[in-house]
């Protein structure tokens, strides 16, 4: 299954989208297998996630996960879906210490990556002028506040945000600096429903939730929780197969029938008349 089901979109069909009240839809894809399976639907943006260090590569955390990774996974990605938006992950330490180097790593996950977006987490100033730096060379940039997965040993781990009253203050102000930085998109993550309805209604970019309740302009989801392949369930989420009950039985049926000797048989095998 290749080749996009609809016409690339764009950041200005995303404000559209917004402003008449449609919601986007974007999932998380990691290889080319997984940019075809997406390419072959409508969903309308594939997000290359650092999250791809744990449920691709086994780390316990995002924080190992390289440029040389997210170069690698979004390159493949872009071969399995051509005609899709594209936003990549900029990973820990990326885009967090030199503004040359953070403007060089967009760039890079844009040519060599196949990118149409980059995607940065956090509102501290240093982030703001992160995204205004990024902005600056035309490329798009989608901001990430709320539960950040690159900021977990400051959290103490895979925390909701947002609760207290102090903490829900900040990043709402958080997310209009990030609007006014120059970013054309926002994802919330983990946050009480009504900081993400709040945050929605008072930005003019579209929102994307995960973990982050029902009013925000749209969702995403990472493609092993949707499929079921993964033994990650977060209360946000909801899995639409159960990929990891009928891939082990597969694997099983497989090595059943080699052992009994009924696999290969004869469609199976190749002869000199064929």
């Amino acid at each position: 299954m290749t080749g996009p089901v609809n016409k690339m979109l764009s950041t200005q069909s995303f404000a559209h989208m917004k402003q008449k009240g449609q919601k986007i839809t974007m999932i998380t894809a990691y290889d080319y297998a997984g940019g075809s399976a997406v390419a072959a639907t409508d969903i309308d943006i594939i997000l290359v996630g650092d999250s791809l260090g744990m449920v691709v590569l086994g780390y316990e955390s995002t924080l190992a996960v390289t440029m040389q990774d997210m170069l690698i996974h979004s390159s493949a990605v872009r071969r399995g879906a051509p005609g899709k938006y594209i936003i990549c992950d900029m990973p820990y330490l990326s885009y967090h210490m030199d503004s040359r180097e953070t403007r060089q790593n967009a760039a890079q996950l844009v040519r060599e990556g196949g990118a149409n977006a980059v995607k940065l987490e956090g509102g501290s100033p240093s982030r703001i002028q992160a995204i205004r730096d990024i902005v600056d060379l035309e490329i798009p940039v989608c901001a990430h506040l709320g539960l950040t997965p690159q900021s977990i040993l400051k959290f103490g781990g895979f925390k909701v945000q947002g609760k207290t009253e102090s903490a829900h203050e900040e990043i709402f102000l958080q997310a209009q600096a990030i609007e006014e930085a120059g970013a054309f998109m926002l994802v919330l993550e983990g946050i009480p429903e009504l900081l993400g309805k709040k945050i929605t209604e008072s930005l003019t970019i579209p929102t994307i939730g995960i973990g982050a309740g029902r009013y925000t302009d749209g969702q995403v989801l990472v493609y092993h929780d949707v499929l079921g392949y993964s033994n990650m369930q977060p209360k946000f989420v909801k899995q639409y197969a159960r990929l990891n009950e009928v891939i082990p039985k597969a694997i099983t049926d497989f090595h059943q029938e080699v052992r009994e000797g009924s696999f290969p048989g004869r469609e199976h095998t190749y002869y000199p008349i064929d």
